[in-house]
Protein backbone atom coordinates (compact mmCIF):
# COMPACT_ATOMS: atom_id res chain seq x y z
CA UNK A 1 0.00 0.00 0.00
CA UNK A 2 3.00 1.99 -0.03
CA UNK A 3 1.79 3.21 -3.38
CA UNK A 4 -0.30 5.69 -1.71
CA UNK A 5 2.96 7.17 -0.44
CA UNK A 6 2.34 11.13 0.39
CA UNK A 7 5.40 12.12 -1.47
CA UNK A 8 2.51 14.04 -4.22
CA UNK A 9 6.05 15.47 -5.63
CA UNK A 10 7.22 11.86 -7.28
CA UNK A 11 5.88 10.45 -10.49
CA UNK A 12 2.70 8.83 -10.22
CA UNK A 13 4.72 5.68 -11.15
CA UNK A 14 6.89 5.95 -8.07
CA UNK A 15 4.53 7.07 -5.81
CA UNK A 16 2.19 3.92 -6.21
CA UNK A 17 5.49 1.53 -6.69
CA UNK A 18 5.91 0.45 -2.50
CA UNK A 19 2.04 -1.42 -3.24
CA UNK A 20 3.59 -3.07 -6.01
CA UNK A 21 4.23 -4.43 -3.07
CA UNK A 22 -10.01 -20.88 -3.14
CA UNK A 23 -15.45 -24.62 -0.61
CA UNK A 24 -16.06 -25.19 -4.25
CA UNK A 25 -12.93 -26.64 -6.06
CA UNK A 26 -12.81 -24.97 -9.84
CA UNK A 27 -14.75 -26.76 -12.05
CA UNK A 28 -15.05 -27.72 -15.75
CA UNK A 29 -16.86 -24.39 -16.30
CA UNK A 30 -13.75 -22.29 -14.77
CA UNK A 31 -11.44 -24.25 -16.83
CA UNK A 32 -13.23 -23.37 -19.74
CA UNK A 33 -13.75 -19.91 -18.93
CA UNK A 34 -10.04 -19.43 -18.57
CA UNK A 35 -9.68 -20.80 -21.72
CA UNK A 36 -11.82 -17.92 -23.19
CA UNK A 37 -9.74 -15.61 -22.01
CA UNK A 38 -6.53 -16.87 -23.93
CA UNK A 39 -5.44 -15.95 -27.38
CA UNK A 40 -5.41 -17.31 -30.54
CA UNK A 41 -1.43 -15.99 -30.48
CA UNK A 42 1.42 -17.30 -28.25
CA UNK A 43 2.40 -15.11 -26.12
CA UNK A 44 5.95 -14.06 -27.50
CA UNK A 45 3.45 -12.54 -30.44
CA UNK A 46 1.33 -10.71 -27.82
CA UNK A 47 1.65 -7.06 -27.33
CA UNK A 48 0.97 -7.87 -23.56
CA UNK A 49 2.02 -11.47 -23.13
CA UNK A 50 -0.34 -12.98 -20.31
CA UNK A 51 -3.90 -14.38 -19.72
CA UNK A 52 -5.85 -16.08 -16.10
CA UNK A 53 -3.74 -18.99 -16.81
CA UNK A 54 -0.79 -17.54 -16.87
CA UNK A 55 -1.29 -15.73 -13.01
CA UNK A 56 -2.44 -19.16 -11.77
CA UNK A 57 1.16 -20.82 -13.37
CA UNK A 58 2.90 -18.20 -11.84
CA UNK A 59 1.03 -18.31 -8.56
CA UNK A 60 2.20 -22.26 -8.66
CA UNK A 61 5.75 -21.88 -9.48
CA UNK A 62 6.00 -19.13 -6.46
CA UNK A 63 4.32 -21.50 -3.92
CA UNK A 64 6.74 -24.05 -5.18
CA UNK A 65 9.00 -22.67 -2.66
CA UNK A 66 6.90 -22.89 0.16
CA UNK A 67 6.66 -27.17 -0.56
CA UNK A 68 10.25 -27.17 -0.16
CA UNK A 69 10.08 -26.07 3.63
CA UNK A 70 6.69 -27.22 4.76
CA UNK A 71 5.94 -28.68 8.29
CA UNK A 72 6.36 -32.61 8.73
CA UNK A 73 3.03 -33.20 8.70
CA UNK A 74 2.28 -32.20 5.26
CA UNK A 75 2.18 -35.08 2.29
CA UNK A 76 4.73 -33.75 0.20
CA UNK A 77 2.59 -34.75 -2.82
CA UNK A 78 -0.31 -32.14 -1.76
CA UNK A 79 0.82 -29.40 0.25
CA UNK A 80 -1.74 -27.19 -0.08
CA UNK A 81 -5.03 -26.82 -1.87
CA UNK A 82 -5.60 -24.12 -4.59
CA UNK A 83 -9.75 -23.69 -5.17
CA UNK A 84 -11.52 -21.49 -7.35
CA UNK A 85 -14.15 -20.79 -4.75
CA UNK A 86 -17.63 -19.75 -6.71
CA UNK A 87 -19.57 -16.76 -5.19
CA UNK A 88 -22.85 -17.27 -7.43
CA UNK A 89 -23.60 -15.37 -10.88
CA UNK A 90 -26.27 -12.99 -11.83
CA UNK A 91 -27.41 -11.99 -15.42
CA UNK A 92 -26.10 -8.86 -16.64
CA UNK A 93 -27.39 -5.73 -15.40
CA UNK A 94 -28.15 -7.22 -11.48
CA UNK A 95 -27.79 -4.93 -8.77
CA UNK A 96 -25.02 -7.15 -7.16
CA UNK A 97 -22.13 -4.81 -7.78
CA UNK A 98 -19.76 -7.34 -9.45
CA UNK A 99 -22.54 -8.62 -11.91
CA UNK A 100 -22.97 -5.20 -13.32
CA UNK A 101 -20.99 -6.36 -16.61
CA UNK A 102 -21.90 -8.01 -19.89
CA UNK A 103 -21.26 -11.18 -18.78
CA UNK A 104 -23.35 -13.88 -16.82
CA UNK A 105 -20.59 -16.09 -15.75
CA UNK A 106 -20.11 -17.22 -12.21
CA UNK A 107 -17.43 -15.57 -10.20
CA UNK A 108 -14.39 -16.78 -8.37
CA UNK A 109 -12.35 -15.83 -5.64
CA UNK A 110 -8.70 -17.89 -5.98
CA UNK A 111 -8.03 -19.01 -2.59
CA UNK A 112 -5.33 -21.47 -1.34
CA UNK A 113 -5.71 -23.47 2.38
CA UNK A 114 -2.92 -25.20 4.00
CA UNK A 115 -3.83 -27.51 6.96
CA UNK A 116 -2.56 -27.53 10.09
CA UNK A 117 -2.69 -29.78 13.14
CA UNK A 118 -6.19 -31.15 14.51
CA UNK A 119 -8.28 -27.76 15.98
CA UNK A 120 -5.79 -25.39 14.87
CA UNK A 121 -7.62 -21.56 14.50
CA UNK A 122 -7.96 -20.95 11.15
CA UNK A 123 -6.42 -17.39 9.92
CA UNK A 124 -7.89 -16.00 6.67
CA UNK A 125 -5.16 -13.53 5.31
CA UNK A 126 -6.51 -10.98 2.97
CA UNK A 127 -3.24 -9.05 0.55
CA UNK A 128 -3.35 -5.30 -0.33
CA UNK A 129 -3.34 -3.01 -3.24
CA UNK A 130 -1.92 -4.29 -6.37
CA UNK A 131 -0.64 -7.21 -5.00
CA UNK A 132 -2.29 -10.85 -4.30
CA UNK A 133 -2.04 -13.58 -1.73
CA UNK A 134 1.41 -15.02 -3.50
CA UNK A 135 3.13 -12.58 -1.87
CA UNK A 136 2.94 -14.24 2.02
CA UNK A 137 5.03 -17.15 0.22
CA UNK A 138 7.61 -16.59 2.66
CA UNK A 139 5.19 -16.88 5.50
CA UNK A 140 2.49 -19.95 4.88
CA UNK A 141 4.98 -22.40 6.15
CA UNK A 142 5.98 -21.47 9.49
CA UNK A 143 2.23 -19.69 10.10
CA UNK A 144 0.88 -23.57 9.11
CA UNK A 145 2.32 -24.38 12.01
CA UNK A 146 0.18 -23.45 14.72
CA UNK A 147 -3.24 -22.04 12.04
CA UNK A 148 -5.31 -23.20 9.36
CA UNK A 149 -4.20 -21.20 6.58
CA UNK A 150 -6.55 -19.35 3.89
CA UNK A 151 -5.35 -17.07 1.73
CA UNK A 152 -7.24 -15.40 -1.07
CA UNK A 153 -6.67 -12.89 -4.00
CA UNK A 154 -9.84 -10.23 -3.39
CA UNK A 155 -12.17 -10.04 -6.39
CA UNK A 156 -10.78 -8.42 -9.76
CA UNK A 157 -6.72 -9.29 -8.22
CA UNK A 158 -4.64 -12.16 -9.00
CA UNK A 159 -5.82 -15.08 -10.20
CA UNK A 160 -9.82 -14.40 -9.34
CA UNK A 161 -12.26 -13.32 -11.49
CA UNK A 162 -11.93 -10.00 -13.04
CA UNK A 163 -15.32 -8.44 -13.69
CA UNK A 164 -15.58 -4.84 -15.14
CA UNK A 165 -15.78 -2.61 -12.61
CA UNK A 166 -18.70 -0.58 -12.68
CA UNK A 167 -18.44 1.03 -8.72
CA UNK A 168 -19.27 4.90 -8.70
CA UNK A 169 -19.04 5.79 -5.22
CA UNK A 170 -16.89 5.32 -2.20
CA UNK A 171 -19.67 2.85 -0.87
CA UNK A 172 -20.35 0.84 -3.49
CA UNK A 173 -16.82 0.23 -3.49
CA UNK A 174 -16.49 -0.92 -0.35
CA UNK A 175 -19.56 -3.02 -0.72
CA UNK A 176 -17.74 -4.86 -3.76
CA UNK A 177 -14.94 -5.91 -1.56
CA UNK A 178 -16.81 -6.56 1.51
CA UNK A 179 -20.21 -8.39 0.16
CA UNK A 180 -17.89 -10.45 -2.18
CA UNK A 181 -15.61 -11.58 0.39
CA UNK A 182 -18.98 -12.54 2.50
CA UNK A 183 -19.78 -15.03 -0.10
CA UNK A 184 -17.49 -16.29 -0.23
CA UNK A 185 -17.17 -17.28 3.28
CA UNK A 186 -20.07 -18.42 2.93
CA UNK A 187 -19.33 -20.77 0.18
CA UNK A 188 -16.23 -22.27 2.32
CA UNK A 189 -19.14 -22.09 5.17
CA UNK A 190 -16.63 -20.31 7.82
CA UNK A 191 -17.13 -19.01 10.81
CA UNK A 192 -14.97 -17.71 13.87
CA UNK A 193 -11.95 -17.38 12.36
CA UNK A 194 -8.80 -14.83 12.35
CA UNK A 195 -8.62 -12.26 10.30
CA UNK A 196 -5.57 -10.46 8.81
CA UNK A 197 -5.51 -8.00 6.14
CA UNK A 198 -2.26 -6.56 5.09
CA UNK A 199 -2.14 -2.22 3.79
CA UNK A 200 -5.83 -1.70 1.65
CA UNK A 201 -6.67 -5.64 2.24
CA UNK A 202 -6.49 -4.60 6.32
CA UNK A 203 -8.58 -1.77 4.97
CA UNK A 204 -11.06 -4.28 3.82
CA UNK A 205 -10.77 -6.69 6.62
CA UNK A 206 -11.89 -3.58 9.38
CA UNK A 207 -14.51 -3.12 7.14
CA UNK A 208 -15.34 -6.57 6.80
CA UNK A 209 -15.22 -6.87 10.88
CA UNK A 210 -17.56 -3.62 11.44
CA UNK A 211 -20.36 -5.13 9.44
CA UNK A 212 -19.73 -8.87 9.92
CA UNK A 213 -17.58 -8.69 13.55
CA UNK A 214 -19.84 -12.60 14.86
CA UNK A 215 -17.78 -14.05 12.12
CA UNK A 216 -14.80 -12.57 13.60
CA UNK A 217 -12.53 -13.69 16.56
CA UNK A 218 -10.17 -11.44 16.46
CA UNK A 219 -8.74 -8.74 13.55
CA UNK A 220 -4.60 -8.29 12.32
CA UNK A 221 -4.34 -5.40 10.57
CA UNK A 222 -0.47 -5.02 9.30
CA UNK A 223 0.62 -1.87 7.67
CA UNK A 224 -3.31 -1.09 7.06
CA UNK A 225 -4.24 1.51 4.95
CA UNK A 226 -6.55 4.60 5.59
CA UNK A 227 -6.46 4.65 9.51
CA UNK A 228 -6.03 8.12 9.89
CA UNK A 229 -8.07 11.69 8.86
CA UNK A 230 -6.71 13.70 6.65
CA UNK A 231 -4.10 16.82 9.65
CA UNK A 232 -4.87 20.02 8.93
CA UNK A 233 -1.21 20.32 7.93
CA UNK A 234 -0.57 17.68 5.20
CA UNK A 235 -4.03 19.40 3.89
CA UNK A 236 -2.62 22.80 3.74
CA UNK A 237 0.28 21.62 2.28
CA UNK A 238 -1.27 19.21 -0.67
CA UNK A 239 -3.14 22.22 -1.33
CA UNK A 240 -0.44 24.44 -2.04
CA UNK A 241 0.89 21.26 -4.44
CA UNK A 242 -2.12 20.97 -6.12
CA UNK A 243 -2.13 24.38 -7.14
CA UNK A 244 1.41 23.86 -9.03
CA UNK A 245 1.78 22.21 -12.64
CA UNK A 246 3.26 19.22 -11.54
CA UNK A 247 0.54 19.05 -8.71
CA UNK A 248 -2.64 20.01 -11.20
CA UNK A 249 -1.43 17.09 -13.53
CA UNK A 250 -1.12 14.38 -11.27
CA UNK A 251 -4.48 15.20 -9.27
CA UNK A 252 -6.00 14.41 -12.88
CA UNK A 253 -4.11 11.33 -13.17
CA UNK A 254 -5.55 10.15 -9.71
CA UNK A 255 -8.55 11.39 -10.39
CA UNK A 256 -8.96 9.34 -13.51
CA UNK A 257 -7.85 6.67 -12.28
CA UNK A 258 -4.44 6.00 -13.48
CA UNK A 259 -3.19 3.27 -12.16
CA UNK A 260 0.65 1.17 -11.98
CA UNK A 261 -0.92 -1.41 -13.36
CA UNK A 262 -1.87 0.85 -16.68
CA UNK A 263 1.85 1.54 -16.83
CA UNK A 264 2.91 -2.28 -17.52
CA UNK A 265 0.36 -3.08 -19.65
CA UNK A 266 1.26 0.23 -21.59
CA UNK A 267 4.95 -1.18 -22.24
CA UNK A 268 3.30 -4.57 -23.29
CA UNK A 269 6.30 -7.01 -23.56
CA UNK A 270 8.81 -4.34 -21.81
CA UNK A 271 6.59 -4.43 -18.87
CA UNK A 272 8.33 -7.79 -17.38
CA UNK A 273 11.29 -5.50 -17.15
CA UNK A 274 9.73 -2.90 -15.20
CA UNK A 275 8.39 -4.84 -12.67
CA UNK A 276 12.04 -6.96 -12.57
CA UNK A 277 13.36 -3.64 -11.56
CA UNK A 278 11.13 -2.93 -9.04
CA UNK A 279 11.17 -6.19 -7.24
CA UNK A 280 14.90 -6.31 -7.17
CA UNK A 281 15.30 -2.74 -5.90
CA UNK A 282 12.82 -3.01 -3.43
CA UNK A 283 13.38 -6.41 -2.06
CA UNK A 284 17.10 -6.55 -2.99
CA UNK A 285 19.21 -3.25 -2.87
CA UNK A 286 16.95 -1.27 -0.94
CA UNK A 287 15.22 -3.99 1.37
CA UNK A 288 14.99 -2.69 4.94
CA UNK A 289 15.30 -6.75 6.30
CA UNK A 290 16.32 -9.72 4.91
CA UNK A 291 17.15 -9.48 0.91
CA UNK A 292 15.43 -11.84 -1.75
CA UNK A 293 17.47 -14.78 -3.29
CA UNK A 294 17.83 -14.89 -6.84
CA UNK A 295 15.32 -17.43 -7.45
CA UNK A 296 12.63 -15.67 -5.11
CA UNK A 297 13.26 -12.73 -6.56
CA UNK A 298 12.63 -14.13 -10.03
CA UNK A 299 9.93 -15.83 -9.24
CA UNK A 300 7.83 -12.71 -7.30
CA UNK A 301 8.78 -10.84 -10.51
CA UNK A 302 7.12 -13.51 -12.78
CA UNK A 303 4.03 -13.08 -10.59
CA UNK A 304 3.82 -9.78 -10.01
CA UNK A 305 3.77 -9.11 -13.82
CA UNK A 306 0.92 -11.38 -14.60
CA UNK A 307 -1.03 -10.46 -11.94
CA UNK A 308 -0.68 -6.66 -13.27
CA UNK A 309 -0.49 -7.05 -16.66
CA UNK A 310 -3.95 -9.36 -16.54
CA UNK A 311 -7.38 -7.30 -17.08
CA UNK A 312 -7.88 -4.34 -14.94
CA UNK A 313 -10.62 -4.67 -12.81
CA UNK A 314 -9.92 -4.36 -8.47
CA UNK A 315 -7.36 -2.11 -8.92
CA UNK A 316 -9.83 0.44 -10.13
CA UNK A 317 -11.46 1.25 -6.69
CA UNK A 318 -8.05 3.63 -6.05
CA UNK A 319 -9.60 6.79 -6.14
CA UNK A 320 -13.12 5.86 -4.66
CA UNK A 321 -11.52 4.62 -1.45
CA UNK A 322 -8.82 7.45 -1.01
CA UNK A 323 -8.21 11.13 -2.64
CA UNK A 324 -5.21 12.14 -4.10
CA UNK A 325 -2.22 12.34 -1.16
CA UNK A 326 -3.59 8.79 -0.16
CA UNK A 327 -5.98 10.28 2.11
CA UNK A 328 -8.75 7.87 3.16
CA UNK A 329 -12.23 9.09 2.07
CA UNK A 330 -13.97 7.71 5.09
CA UNK A 331 -10.91 7.11 6.98
CA UNK A 332 -11.16 3.74 10.16
CA UNK A 333 -10.44 5.89 12.72
CA UNK A 334 -14.11 7.75 12.13
CA UNK A 335 -15.76 4.06 13.39
CA UNK A 336 -13.11 3.22 15.80
CA UNK A 337 -15.66 3.67 18.66
CA UNK A 338 -17.90 0.95 17.14
CA UNK A 339 -15.29 -1.77 16.50
CA UNK A 340 -16.74 -5.47 17.99
CA UNK A 341 -13.48 -7.12 17.41
CA UNK A 342 -10.02 -7.18 19.20
CA UNK A 343 -7.51 -6.02 17.33
CA UNK A 344 -4.02 -5.86 16.76
CA UNK A 345 -1.93 -3.32 14.53
CA UNK A 346 1.67 -4.14 13.31
CA UNK A 347 3.82 -2.34 12.18
CA UNK A 348 7.55 -2.87 10.41
CA UNK A 349 10.07 -0.09 11.98
CA UNK A 350 10.64 1.70 8.72
CA UNK A 351 6.64 1.07 7.94
CA UNK A 352 5.61 4.73 6.04
CA UNK A 353 1.73 3.89 7.47
CA UNK A 354 2.10 5.86 10.41
CA UNK A 355 1.49 3.70 13.52
CA UNK A 356 0.10 6.74 15.56
CA UNK A 357 -3.01 6.84 13.76
CA UNK A 358 -3.68 2.91 15.28
CA UNK A 359 -2.83 5.41 18.65
CA UNK A 360 -5.74 7.27 17.70
CA UNK A 361 -7.97 4.51 16.48
CA UNK A 362 -6.77 2.91 20.21
CA UNK A 363 -8.00 5.61 22.33
CA UNK A 364 -11.57 5.00 20.83
CA UNK A 365 -11.77 1.55 20.63
CA UNK A 366 -14.05 -0.19 23.49
CA UNK A 367 -12.48 -3.44 22.48
CA UNK A 368 -8.83 -4.72 23.35
CA UNK A 369 -6.25 -3.49 20.96
CA UNK A 370 -2.36 -3.62 20.89
CA UNK A 371 0.05 -2.40 18.64
CA UNK A 372 3.14 -4.23 17.82
CA UNK A 373 6.75 -2.70 15.78
CA UNK A 374 8.88 -5.08 14.27
CA UNK A 375 12.26 -4.55 13.70
CA UNK A 376 14.12 -4.32 10.23
CA UNK A 377 11.09 -4.05 8.11
CA UNK A 378 9.02 -1.96 6.67
CA UNK A 379 5.97 -1.76 4.81
CA UNK A 380 6.10 -5.72 3.75
CA UNK A 381 6.68 -6.84 6.90
CA UNK A 382 6.41 -10.41 6.09
CA UNK A 383 9.36 -10.31 3.49
CA UNK A 384 11.42 -8.04 4.86
CA UNK A 385 11.31 -9.86 8.52
CA UNK A 386 9.50 -13.18 8.40
CA UNK A 387 10.32 -14.36 11.77
CA UNK A 388 10.00 -10.97 13.47
CA UNK A 389 6.36 -10.73 11.70
CA UNK A 390 5.76 -14.84 12.61
CA UNK A 391 6.47 -14.07 16.35
CA UNK A 392 4.35 -11.11 16.35
CA UNK A 393 1.42 -12.91 14.77
CA UNK A 394 1.88 -15.55 17.38
CA UNK A 395 2.13 -13.29 20.03
CA UNK A 396 -1.36 -11.50 19.31
CA UNK A 397 -3.20 -14.82 18.64
CA UNK A 398 -1.54 -16.35 22.00
CA UNK A 399 -5.12 -16.61 23.44
CA UNK A 400 -5.61 -19.28 20.46
CA UNK A 401 -2.98 -20.88 20.12
CA UNK A 402 -1.91 -21.10 23.77
CA UNK A 403 -5.35 -21.15 25.47
CA UNK A 404 -3.50 -22.50 28.74
CA UNK A 405 -1.57 -19.24 29.05
CA UNK A 406 -2.76 -15.95 30.94
CA UNK A 407 0.08 -13.90 29.43
CA UNK A 408 3.09 -14.29 27.70
CA UNK A 409 6.16 -12.28 27.35
CA UNK A 410 6.29 -10.28 23.82
CA UNK A 411 9.08 -11.67 21.95
CA UNK A 412 13.10 -10.24 21.58
CA UNK A 413 13.04 -7.43 19.11
CA UNK A 414 9.10 -6.63 18.76
CA UNK A 415 8.49 -3.63 20.77
CA UNK A 416 4.47 -2.38 21.83
CA UNK A 417 3.65 1.04 20.70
Amino acid sequence: MNLFRSRVSSSIVSTMAEELGSSASASTATSSSRAKTSSFWPSILRWIPTSTDHVIAAEKRLLSVVKQVIPYFFSLSTPYVVEQVNIGSGPPGSKTRWFRSKSDEPRFINTVTFQSKEDSPTLVMVHGYGASQGFFFRNFDALASRFKIIAIDQLGWGGSSRPDFTCKSTEETEAWFIDSFEEWRKAKNLSNFILLGHSFGGYVAAKYALKHPEHVQQLILVGPAGVSSESDSKSERLTRFRATWKGAVLNHLWESNFTPQKVIRGLGPLGHDLVRRYTTARFGAYSTGEVLAGEECKLLTDYLYHTFAAKASGELCLKYIFSFGAFARKPLVQSAPEWKVPTTFIYGFQDWMDYEGAQQARQLMKVPCEIIRVPKAGHFVFIDNPTGFHSAVFYACRMYISPNLETEHLPEGLTLA
